[in-house]
């Protein structure tokens, strides 16, 4: 079974730390830890991941990303990507020729991603039981620590 991990981009951004960088690929872009961890989760579990980024959709480690910005899905900003844009990056991208989708977000992106891909695609959503950013992280650390995915 091949899975697909779809990753939440995260608000920090290398723009904070080096605001003079230009265009970086998407796997420099984002330095949050949720960001790191549920990385380091996919790498570890999974076939393939990609960022889910409210502005550029659907981004593999090497698509690069221009610079700062700051919004998010539920927020009202032309910035956002529709979701035609987000079907057709998963068709181009192929992100649906996965068996499973691993999608380690809150339930914020459940509608996103229930909107893009077909119903018939299975996915799992392991963060979703936890409470609270700091129950989230401890689990994706626990889980790197003893190589035992969240069911």
């Amino acid at each position: 079974m091949k899975d697909l991990s779809i990753i939440p981009c995260g608000r920090k951004k290398i723009w904070d730390k080096q605001p003079e960088l230009g265009a970086v690929p998407a796997k420099n872009a984002y330095i949050g830890t949720l960001h790191k961890r549920c990385r380091q989760y996919a790498e570890m579990f999974t076939d393939q991941w990609v960022i889910l980024s409210a502005k550029h959709g659907f981004l593999f480690a090497d698509d690069m990303v221009d610079g700062q910005y700051d919004v998010t899905f539920g927020q009202k900003s032309n910035e956002i990507i529709t979701f035609d844009q987000l079907i057709g990056q998963m068709k181009r991208k192929q992100l649906d020729q996965f068996d499973r989708l691993v999608v380690l977000t809150g339930k914020k992106y459940r509608p996103i991603i229930n909107g893009t891909f077909s119903e018939d695609m299975p996915s799992i959503f392991p963060l979703l039981e936890y409470r609270g950013i700091g129950f989230i992280l401890q689990a994706l650390k626990q889980s790197a620590e003893t190589q035992t995915p969240i069911h």
